[in-house]
């Protein structure tokens, strides 16, 4: 009988420990009808897989159980916003480790245009850089944890974008949110009207950040945000976008995050 094969994005007992309970529980119980639930834990573990790793679902190894109950998991989550609160709580608690308040004071934007693989669902044109795919939009705090994301087609203006992912941002409550940067991408005069707007009713300061020069640079703030990018990229199904829903896009870049943060707290 040969032994079950273990992988490097498996998680750890202590890892696992750290995210669990934050998931939803089982919906069957012993005794009730229909199949037992399969190990959660093989399931988390195989979605990690495929974040990292970039394989298709269906190439998916056995060792994490059928591959469409993997993703069963894993899309009705995504639907569900679980991926979203999972990360909310754990960019809580690496807040606090590191001696913040639980959510941040000020934070940066800027977006990513990324090719798309087959899919013919909410790609455009991004003439700036040049690419036909989606956008990713970022929300960061000062340590470059997503604080919000959102995936659109390509040929969506980076002004727009901010005034989504700000928009969902504050309709869950009071932020302390005072001062956000962004690139000279953001400048213009409808989105002036739309933060002098915002000024009045959660007193956020939005500062442009001017690149100085040519060449690559460290741009003072917005580095945060571009390191965040870097981190994302080392999950091979984020190098492109794989994904038929933007929701599911999201929920990659949430899980790749995620990720990284189980690695943190569980260290």
């Amino acid at each position: 009988m040969s032994m079950p094969k273990h992988y490097p994005t498996d998680l750890s007992d202590a890892r696992w420990c750290v995210i669990h309970r934050l998931l939803p529980p089982p919906k069957w119980r012993a005794g009730g009808p229909g199949r037992p639930p399969c190990d959660l834990r093989d399931v988390v573990n195989g979605i990690l897989y495929v974040a990292k790793t970039g394989c298709q679902w269906r190439m998916l190894p056995g060792e994490f159980g059928c591959w469409q109950t993997v993703y069963g998991y894993f899309n009705r989550w995504s639907c569900s916003g679980v991926w979203s609160q999972v990360l909310e709580q754990l960019a809580k608690r690496e807040r606090r480790r590191q001696g913040r308040k639980a959510t941040p004071s000020a934070g940066c934007i800027d977006s990513q245009s990324i090719k798309t693989a087959t899919q013919g669902k909410d790609k455009g044109y991004d003439g700036n850089k040049k690419i036909k795919g989606r956008k990713r939009h970022l929300f960061v705090d000062t340590l470059g944890l997503i604080i919000e994301v959102l995936v659109t087609s390509a040929d969506c203006g980076d002004r727009d974008g901010l005034i989504r992912l700000l928009t969902a941002y504050f309709s869950t409550g009071i932020k302390r949110l005072r001062k956000l940067w962004v690139d000279a991408g953001y400048a213009g005069k409808d989105l002036k009207a739309w933060v002098k707007s915002l000024k009045k009713t959660h007193k956020i300061d939005l500062e442009v950040v001017q690149r100085e020069g040519k060449g690559f640079q460290l741009v003072k703030h917005r580095w945060v945000v571009e390191r965040t990018f870097a981190w994302l990229l080392n999950y091979r199904r984020l190098c492109k976008d794989y994904e038929v829903l933007t929701r599911n896009s999201e929920a990659i870049i949430q899980i790749a995050t995620i990720h990284l943060l189980v690695k943190r707290l569980a260290a």
